[in-house]
């Protein structure tokens, strides 16, 4: 019996032979850790929904930064849960609000050590959880969100974030963003765009891991999620509004809106592994019905393998400790 010439089993025979031929490799440097400081909190409090992450004390958030930049982890990406909301989210431009104080906490003790990006949303602010300011009707009012987005900018910016992130999915905020900035002379500050951010089921358990009082859903300004062509249209949209990085989120169901993103852009892409992605894992290795540690691994290296420069994912520290071996 003959056989081809090239078989490819043997570049498969050993695992250093598989180390050396692999196409897609995954570094440290390419997570990115999302993590959230609760306001009020003396020590971390564990997030039930989302097992081995913590609602963090800027004590125990710095103490978890150190971890993380010691593992190669390449950013971190701070979400604030304060005690109060209220319609307008006045505590999302507050230079005393949870999320601003603990930016400048963090500056103070990692200076440009640590990639510092900071989620610019109102969700977390709002005491309606929409990530916008209503009109009288109860929609959300995208031209009047824009301003708030812009002050927020301006006030992240100055506590210290290197990189804000506007994942609100109103139509122009990079743009507002991006002047706002320039005028108050943050013209090195940069913009991770949510491009495509798609209204998801999967987000179940962030609703809990920032306290989000959101009755109803986001449908009228998240994307579909049987839409496709429309991420590419979002993301050319902030592009020459003058993101510096663009996003999709969630990464498990879209990678195929990844690729598409990700063979497009002129600018570094991230994908955010999302809280439900994280949950189901771990749900399922509790249980002993798959290996965790190959689980998650793999469904990193897929989201790099689909065209992600940047990913966020809540193993960040974890991934990165095991890649550094």
């Amino acid at each position: 019996m003959s056989f081809p010439q090239h078989r490819p089993r043997r570049l498969r025979a050993t695992p250093a032979l598989r180390r050396l031929t692999a196409e897609v490799r995954v570094h440290p440097a390419d997570l990115v850790l999302p993590m959230f400081v609760r306001e009020g909190l003396t020590e971390p409090q564990p997030i039930s929904a989302m097992p081995g992450v913590m609602h963090h004390s800027i004590d125990s958030l710095k103490a978890a930064v150190h971890e993380a930049a010691d593992a190669g982890v390449g950013g971190i990406m701070l979400f604030g849960v304060p005690t109060t909301q209220d319609a307008v989210g006045s505590g999302a431009v507050s230079p005393d609000g949870i999320l601003n104080a603990a930016l400048a906490e963090l500056t103070a003790e990692f200076g440009d050590d640590v990639v510092l990006m900071s989620d610019l949303c109102l969700d977390e602010f709002t005491d309606h959880g929409h990530c916008g300011v209503l009109d009288e009707h109860g929609g959300v009012d995208n031209d009047a969100t824009l301003q708030i987005y812009g002050r927020m900018g301006v006030a992240q910016a100055r506590a210290g974030a290197r990189v804000v992130a506007p994942s609100g999915m109103m139509d122009g905020q990079v743009g507002v963003i991006r002047a706002a900035l320039d005028e108050a002379g943050f013209t090195d500050t940069a913009i991770l765009a949510y491009s495509a951010k798609y209204a998801s089921a999967f987000y179940g358990p962030f609703r809990e891991a920032v306290q989000s009082s959101l009755q109803g859903d986001r449908r009228t300004y998240q994307m579909d999620a049987a839409n496709r062509r429309e991420a590419v249209l979002e993301t050319r949209l902030d592009l020459d509004e003058g993101a510096d990085l663009v996003m999709v989120k969630p990464a498990m169901s879209y990678l195929d809106i990844l690729r598409d993103v990700a063979e497009m852009s002129t600018v570094p892409v991230a994908a955010y592994q999302i809280s439900g992605e994280y949950s189901m894992i771990e749900a399922a290795a509790a249980n002993g019905w798959i290996n965790r540690e190959a689980a998650i691994d793999e469904s990193v290296l897929g989201i790099k393998r689909a065209g992600a420069d940047l990913i966020l994912t809540y193993w960040a520290t974890e991934v990165a400790r095991r890649l550094k071996g």
